[in-house]
């Protein structure tokens, strides 16, 4: 199975919706709040370039990694091959 993971802060509504959408799928998710913890805040600047939430990595069965800006449904429907 695919390891989540999605980098939010605590203050940001997309990332709560992210996640909402996640559970309700019963899908299991690393978070990782950037607000709080800068040392993390720099991983996801250094992976992704930007400083925007939520960020999700996927990282597939074969080891490779899908990054995903925003809350973006199809692409994480598309990346963990399941329908809405």
């Amino acid at each position: 199975m695919a390891k989540v993971t999605i980098y939010t802060t605590t203050t940001c509504p997309f990332c709560k919706m992210e996640k909402d959408y996640l559970n309700s799928r019963n899908l299991q998710f690393d978070e990782i709040l950037v607000d709080q913890n800068s040392e993390e805040a720099q991983k996801m600047i250094a992976l992704s370039g930007q400083m925007g939430v939520p960020f999700t990595v996927i990282e597939k069965e074969d080891g490779q990694k899908v990054f995903i800006l925003g809350f973006d449904r199809p692409k994480i429907e598309a990346a963990l091959r399941i329908s809405s």
